[in-house]
Parts: C-alpha cells; sequence; structure tokens
C-alpha cells in the first residue's frame, strides 16, 4: 500500500461503520487485532487486553475475528461478553491490562457496530496511539512476530467488581429510597448490570429496554429515543425517568412531568452539588454544542466554563489541559474525574438521585435555572462532508447569518465523527429564526454535497 495515501479508520468515537462495510467484517477485525498486538507490544511478555461488546447481533462475528487476531499476536484476552463501554474502562484500570477494547457503535442502529479502545488507564486512546494503529493497519498483511498464540480468559461474573464499583457512590441510599423511577436500557450493553445495581442499593425501579435480541438495540428505546420512556413516566406518577444508550456510557433523563433533562442540565446539576459541596475543581468543559442557557446558567454561580470540540474525548483532553475535573455533553457523555475516565450513564443516574434524594427536590427544580435557548438541529445526508465544509458558498451565507443574530446566537456546521452527515446547528433566542436559518443553510450543504 506504499504511496498510497493514508486511510483514516479513527473518527470522533473510535472506529464505526455498517456491518459488512470496509472496517466492519471479520477479516478487518483479524487484521486490527494484529495492529493491536505490534503497537501495543514491547513492555511486558505477553500483552493483556480487556474485551467487551454490546447486545448487537454482530457483535460474535466481529468478537471472534478480533479475538484470534490478538491470539494470534500473542496477546492474553479477557473475554468480558456484554458488558457497557464504562465497564471495560474501569476493569482495563484495575486489572494491570494493557488495554480495554469495546465492540460497540453506541447510540447508532444494530446495522451498524463500532471499535472503541482504551489505554492501560482506562482512557480513550490518544491520537498519537491512533495514527500508530492506522500506519500498521496500512500493511495488507501485518506481521505479529510471535511464535506463542495468546490465552483466552472468560471470567464466571465479569462485571462484579464494576457493580460494586458504582455502588460504591451512594453512601445512603435509604436517601432516595423512595423516589420512584423508570429506567430504559436501550435493549444494550447496560440492560443486566444496571438492573442488578440499582437492585442491590434497595431501588425498585420499572425497567424498560432490557430484553435486547440483537436488532432492537436503541429501537424506539434509550436516550435516543425517549417517547415510551416519557409516557411511561407520567403514566406511572414516577419522580424521573432515566434512558441510556446502547453501550451505557450516557444517559438523558425524563422530570416528573415527562419532559427531557438533557446533558447540559445534567452537568449543571452535578457542578451545582459540587460546588456546593466544595469539591468543584476548576470549571466545567462544554463542547460548542452545549446550550448557551448553560453557559449562562453557571455563570451566575460563578462557574468557569470553556467549550471543547464535539467528541467526548476532546472534553477529556480539555480537562486534563485545564487540571479541571467534570464536563460532558448535550447529548449525556457526562465526565466526571472523581469517578471515572469516561462517561458512565449509570453512575451519573446514582449522582443524580443522590441530590435529588438529599435536597428533597424534584428533577425539574434541580435544574429549573437552566434556561436553555431554542436550538435547531438538522441532520444533511452525504459522502462528502468535506466537500461541504469547504463550500465558500456556504461560508458566506453563515457569515451573513452569525451577522443577523449577534451575540444572543449560534450557528454551528460540523461534519459526523461516527456517521455519513453534517449537522447543522442553529441557537438563537426566536425559535422562527434559527429555524428558516438552518433550513436555508442546510439546503446550501445539501446542494453543495451532492458529488
Amino acid at each position: 500500500m506504499k504511496g498510497n495515501a493514508k486511510t483514516s479508520y479513527f473518527g470522533t468515537d473510535g472506529i464505526r461503520g455498517r456491518v459488512g462495510s470496509a472496517v466492519m467484517n471479520a477479516r478487518f477485525m483479524l487484521r486490527l487485532g494484529l495492529a493491536l498486538g505490534k503497537v501495543f507490544t514491547g513492555h511486558r511478555k505477553a500483552l493483556r487486553v480487556v474485551l467487551g461488546k454490546d447486545t448487537r447481533v454482530s457483535g460474535y462475528m466481529l468478537e471472534s475475528a478480533l479475538e484470534s487476531g490478538l491470539l494470534s499476536s500473542g496477546a492474553d484476552v479477557m473475554a468480558m461478553g456484554v458488558a457497557p463501554t464504562p465497564c471495560i474502562s474501569y476493569v482495563a484500570r484495575i486489572s494491570n491490562a494493557d488495554l480495554g477494547v469495546v465492540i460497540s457503535a453506541s447510540h447508532n442502529p444494530y446495522t451498524d457496530n463500532g471499535i472503541k479502545v482504551f489505554d492501560r488507564d482506562g482512557n480513550k486512546l490518544s491520537s498519537k496511539l491512533q495514527d500508530a494503529i492506522e500506519d500498521e493497519l496500512q500493511n495488507d498483511a501485518p506481521k505479529h512476530g510471535y511464535r506463542n498464540p495468546g490465552r483466552i480468559q472468560r471470567p464466571p461474573q465479569p462485571t462484579l467488581e464494576y457493580e460494586a464499583y458504582c455502588q460504591s457512590f451512594i453512601k445512603e441510599p435509604r436517601n432516595f429510597a423512595n423516589l420512584s423511577t423508570v429506567l430504559d436500557c436501550a435493549n444494550g450493553a447496560a440492560y443486566k448490570v444496571a438492573q442488578r445495581v440499582f437492585e442491590k442499593l434497595g431501588l425498585s425501579p420499572i425497567f424498560i429496554g432490557v430484553d435486547p435480541d440483537g436488532t432492537n438495540i436503541n429501537d424506539g428505546c434509550g436516550s435516543t429515543d425517549t417517547t415510551v420512556l416519557r409516557r411511561r413516566v407520567v403514566e406511572e406518577k414516577a419522580d424521573l425517568g432515566v434512558a441510556f444508550d446502547g453501550d451505557g456510557d450516557r444517559l438523558i433523563m425524563i422530570d416528573e412531568f415527562g419532559e427531557i433533562v438533557d446533558g447540559d442540565e445534567i452537568l449543571y446539576a452535578i457542578a451545582c452539588r459540587k460546588k456546593e459541596l466544595g469539591t468543584l475543581i476548576g470549571g466545567v468543559v462544554g463542547t460548542h454544542m452545549t446550550n448557551l442557557g448553560l453557559e449562562l446558567a453557571l455563570a451566575e454561580l460563578n462557574i468557569p466554563f470553556v467549550r471543547a470540540d464535539v467528541g467526548d474525548r476532546y472534553v477529556m483532553e480539555t480537562l486534563k489541559e485545564k487540571h479541571w475535573t467534570l464536563g460532558g455533553e448535550t447529548s449525556g457523555h457526562i465526565i466526571n474525574l472523581d469517578a471515572c475516565h469516561t462517561g458512565d450513564g449509570i453512575i451519573s443516574a446514582l449522582q443524580i438521585l443522590e441530590i435529588l434524594g438529599s435536597m428533597k427536590i424534584t428533577l425539574s427544580e434541580l435544574v429549573k435555572p437552566v434556561k436553555k435557548l431554542p436550538q435547531v438541529l438538522i441532520n444533511v445526508s452525504t459522502e462528502n462532508p468535506k466537500t461541504v465544509m469547504s463550500s465558500k458558498r456556504l461560508a458566506k451565507r453563515i457569515d451573513r447569518f452569525r451577522s443577523e443574530l449577534g451575540k444572543e446566537g449560534r450557528i454551528l456546521i460540523r461534519p459526523s465523527g461516527t456517521e455519513p452527515l453534517v449537522r447543522v446547528m442553529v441557537e438563537g433566542r426566536d425559535r422562527q429564526q434559527s429555524t428558516v436559518i438552518a433550513e436555508e443553510l442546510s439546503n446550501i450543504a445539501k446542494s453543495e454535497g451532492i458529488a
């Protein structure tokens, strides 16, 4: 492959694609396993890898091929089976492993799948390490250089330590034992773990989205579609609802009125409580998609706020640069470095429950200070996102609309890091004005993206 342009496999959240595509098939997984073995081997005799997956039917095929590649490279594999992404990050950190790997496409439909890789500290890989893996994958036949294959271990209770870790964050579960909760596990990776954690804490939530069949992950359920959860919260007269995504690293909540409480509001609630307890270090990191309402609400409390690029790995990078501990995304990735090294839907949900129980207030009251500005988001399907982003016609129109919106509005156009989309976001005080602007920009983006 020498002489050809380098192929980029990693997006904003690992490697992702349609099952059967160039990067989501058995042959590529075999090569990826070999490449990981080559890049991470060096400081010990045998590489140790923690491997997990979500509930997609394609996970079995991809898991087998990836295991074969890793074992062929000489790596030892701890196969966790179905487990949330933060569980793999945690186990990789505490088990003296070299890396953790998750087979999941997060919130995407079951027809997609993906790979997330964590280092020995449970962090998403640096750009430098991703580049090294991509360099190794450029070879048609990666050479692992080992004589002896690795071994595989399948623990009988693989998630037990992680479950105990989640429970350890709650000192007085009786404080919120009376809160009635509906939990939607998205028919995904958290469907067993979440049930056990909440029940061991003495809670009795109503569970939905806990019957995965390999194809119903994120299908009309979970954090990307809260229609059923919202209805159920109202019908049951519950205090709140919680929706995880397919791999359990993020959440969206529903208040007692059936209204959505997103990642911005969850982030505000945790930041406020930390400030009150004197445990907030520095400020809060959001992204360019974070609602301006959160920034204004935090300013009222004199809590510093900065924006990072979209993607939890960029939030993490900014947190480390500033030596802060709390950040997140509107989509529900909440990174609390006091607790974990990646987004964790279960731990974030428990933290909110504890805040509600200790303060004796409702979820709607807790997040009321965040006055969100209307945001209009339109996804434009295109196979040519780079062409769209370099369009002079689009850039000219964006400049004009930014002048119209002034300081009380924002425009953000970015390519998706996980799907063939360009996302158009317009935020402002006037929803109708924002809608008109977003639709016009989306039409331009669509026309510019036609090959």
